[in-house]
């Protein structure tokens, strides 16, 4: 067995997409079906720091077991779920502010990258990526990070909170939708709080 098709077996075993994985990771959707057998040690790399709980030994050797052992790090932690819904079709009415207090703190999924929260997504524009009552974890954008365009994102806005593809659209930020069905939106950057990608989804 190769090293790609390990991550094959991983990410089959993960649920996880090849097509998702090949945008995480940005490379050409596709590359994990071209016939040939290696991977890049860059793409190793941002495998192994998109899914920490992966055992390098094991991809590239075959060696020891799928995942780490030494998750210990994060047994007992938690993250908040936000008790809102990231509207995924237009932007919701306003809502008020909501405090760590009012939110359910859940055990951190360890095979997801490092996150900060969760949050329900409510509609069927982001489908079929994404389907109503999905949970994403999203990770805050803030000035160590930076945004990644065109991957989706939850934004805290002065109309409620929404969840799209985003670009740059100059003074403004264009939302995107996967389901052709909806029609591209923008939202003045004036009235965007805050911005978060989404890095994982957990799905019952």
């Amino acid at each position: 067995m190769t090293t790609k098709d390990r991550l094959k077996e991983f990410l089959s075993v993960q649920k996880v997409g090849r097509n998702k994985f090949e945008e995480q990771i940005g490379v050409s959707i596709g590359y994990l079906s071209t016939k040939s057998a290696t991977i890049t040690s860059d793409v190793i790399e941002k495998t192994i720091k998109s899914y920490p709980n992966l055992s390098i030994e094991w991809l590239i050797t075959g060696q020891g077991g799928m995942l780490k052992s030494n998750t210990i790090t994060t047994q007992g932690q938690t993250r908040p779920r936000i008790p809102l819904t990231a509207a995924a079709g237009s932007l919701t009415e306003a809502s008020e502010g909501v405090t760590i207090a009012d939110c359910e703190q859940m055990p951190i999924v360890q095979l997801i990258p490092s996150y900060d929260f969760t949050i329900t997504l409510k509609g069927d524009s982001l489908y079929p990526k994404y389907e109503s009552g999905d949970e994403v974890a999203c990770k805050r954008i803030d000035q160590t990070s930076f945004i990644q365009w065109g991957k989706l994102h939850v934004l805290d806005t002065s109309q409620g909170i929404v969840a799209k593809r985003i670009y740059d659209d100059g003074d403004k930020i264009r939302c995107v939708s996967y389901n052709p069905e909806y029609p591209d939106f923008s939202i003045d950057k004036r009235e965007i709080y805050s911005i978060s990608l989404v890095v994982g989804l957990i799905r019952i």
